[in-house]
């Protein structure tokens, strides 16, 4: 009965694998088959000279450059954002707070995990419409703005994250530094950190992705259609979710709803840079630490 129930759970377990593949294959076959035949410059910088439209002197409309710039702007920010807050709230739960503190912040990380991404557009909206009514007047939605709330959005994943890779280390390690002298602070950032490196850093990919992808939040906090090039950290943009989202949405023609495609195309490549760039700097940090 054993062996037959092992026998069940094993084919179950391939065949779920298969099922997950074959459903992200066609999904794939779909995206490329439609949106392969739209890629080329004039989806990137529709009738603008890509060269100019590259360094900023003619403005892009209906095309996908200011959204790939937007989109990327958007990233990075929000990374730089959450990413150090993330990940020192992780080693703080994971090795530094007292049970009592730990148990009441990761049930409050737990709570902004769980909040819906429109939910955070709505914070965003909020905050602009109280400072207009108290400090700055003349506050608006902006790239900055959905930056910030995209950080907040992503900061639990790198939070949980971080503090499962130091969790999950052996107790080993925590050996390790007393055993050559360390005090608590020094263990964590010359032992545990980069033997959790792996975890944390996966942590960060995963958040980028996140980041990458979200229309809700930008929605409601500084996106909007032709917005060009982003002019600063205040100023409006255009990002490739939303842009999906609003041909989706708004297509009149055929044509229209194959840019839609060729753009979500773009964007899965976009992500998958990000992925790699980020894989490729997790490789280079463990070879260093392992060198060390």
């Amino acid at each position: 009965m054993n062996k037959l129930l092992n026998f069940g759970i094993y084919c179950w377990s391939w065949i779920a694998t298969l099922g997950v593949f074959l459903v992200v294959g066609l999904l794939l076959f779909y995206l490329l088959s439609q949106g392969l035949p739209t890629i080329g410059k004039e989806l990137f910088f529709g009738d603008a000279p890509a060269w100019k439209a590259i360094l900023g002197q003619v403005r892009v409309w209906d095309a996908l450059w200011p959204a790939c710039v937007g989109t990327l702007f958007l990233v990075l920010i929000a990374a730089l954002l959450a990413v150090p807050l993330g990940i020192s709230s992780g080693i703080y739960l994971a090795c530094f707070a007292p049970k009592s503190v730990k148990r009441i912040l990761s049930l409050l990380v737990e709570l902004l995990a769980g909040t819906p991404s429109i939910v955070m557009g709505l914070f965003g909206f909020a905050m602009i419409l109280f400072l207009r009514n108290t400090f700055f007047p003349n506050a608006n939605t902006s790239l900055l703005l959905s930056s910030v709330c995209l950080a907040l959005l992503i900061l639990p994943y790198l939070i949980f994250t971080t503090q499962a890779a130091l969790e999950s280390l052996s107790d080993e390690y925590l050996l390790i530094g007393p055993s050559l002298g360390f005090n608590q602070i020094q263990t964590v950032f010359h032992v545990l950190i980069p033997a959790a490196g792996r975890g944390i850093l996966s942590g960060v990919v995963l958040s980028i992705g996140r980041a990458a992808e979200d229309t809700a939040v930008i929605m409601l906090t500084g996106v909007i259609a032709n917005a060009g090039l982003p002019q600063g950290l205040l100023g409006k943009f255009e990002a490739l979710p939303f842009r999906i989202f609003y041909l989706a949405a708004e297509y009149r023609t055929s044509a229209e709803l194959d840019s839609a495609y060729g753009t979500a195309l773009v964007l899965l490549s976009l992500t998958g840079i990000l992925y790699g760039g980020a894989f490729a700097l997790h490789k280079t940090l463990e070879l260093r630490w392992n060198q060390h």
